[in-house]
């Protein structure tokens, strides 16, 4: 995805210009992550982002700047366009996102497939593929080719209001084989079917081995078996949320994988999220 982040600097003139801070750059949930992953973990782990884009300029630009994060870039260019989200971005930092996912529903197993070897570690798939109708049926495959390997699994939900629209009992069916889960606040409520944070957490951790659930400034909590950990959010100025939890989540996951504990790995995403927050657009 390429990310267009707007933050208006003064009431919107409907008829005429608005002056406004803009950044455009490669965006997109599960390049976030890898990004965070990469940065965040070991030297000698490699990290592969596999996906689809137009052959269009927006391609040039994701593919150099994962290259240039340390991600292999593994992009299968096709006719049409790549993915756009333009995110209008309020003084308090939180945003709303108009998406045109372009040629993300193109995405098949076999691009995937063909990154996956015995090498593999951990797979990610991000909740945007279970949200799409045309790429979910990708997902129980590429997690049981990850099982089938002796690889750990995650996914992370991405997107409150495509998950009221799937419906909580058709997102949870496609990513049952996977072994982490990664929601914020309100998509945990309503993956669980609850008005309970905790009862929420409980209920999760009954269908996935371990679950992550952030909550903004309220920080974020995690569970595996009976350990359960919450850690507060660290003290930081509001520019943008854009990316933030695409950061936490893969700060998580680079510090779960390479042996860290819940609560060590839970307080440093809150660090790597903090920083983030800070700045206009994904990288903070």
């Amino acid at each position: 995805m390429l990310d267009v982040v707007v933050r208006p600097l003064a009431p919107l003139a409907p008829t005429s210009d608005t002056p406004a801070r803009v950044r455009v750059g490669r965006g997109g949930s599960a390049a976030n992550l890898a990004v965070a992953l990469r940065q965040a973990g070991a030297d000698d782990v490699e990290v592969v982002f596999a996906g689809v884009a137009g052959r269009d300029a927006a391609s040039q630009i994701v593919g150099r700047d994962l290259e240039e994060a340390g991600v292999l870039a593994h992009l299968a260019l096709i006719e049409g366009s790549t993915g756009v989200v333009v995110s209008l971005v309020s003084h308090g930092g939180e945003r709303a996102m108009m998406t045109e996912r372009g040629v993300n529903g193109s995405l098949s197993f076999e691009h995937v497939a063909e990154v996956i070897d015995e090498s593999l570690v951990h797979l990610h798939v991000s909740g945007y593929t279970v949200l799409d109708e045309d790429t979910r049926a990708v997902v129980p495959r590429l997690l049981a080719a990850a099982a089938q390997r002796g690889a750990t699994s995650s996914v992370d939900v991405c997107s409150v209001g495509p998950l009221q629209s799937v419906g909580p009992s058709v997102f949870q069916a496609a990513v049952e084989e996977a072994t982490m889960l990664f929601a914020n606040e309100e998509e945990a409520l309503v993956l669980a079917g609850t008005d309970d944070i905790d009862a929420a957490l409980v209920s999760l951790s009954r269908r996935w081995r371990e679950v992550v659930i952030t909550r903004g400034s309220r920080g974020a909590m995690a569970r595996r078996g009976d350990d359960v950990v919450a850690v507060m959010a660290r003290g930081a100025d509001v520019v943008d949320t854009t990316g933030a939890g695409d950061c936490a989540t893969g700060t998580y996951l680079a510090h779960r994988l390479g042996g860290s504990d819940l609560t060590t790995s839970l307080r440093l995403a809150m660090d790597a999220a903090a920083l983030v927050v800070r700045g206009l657009g994904s990288r903070g």
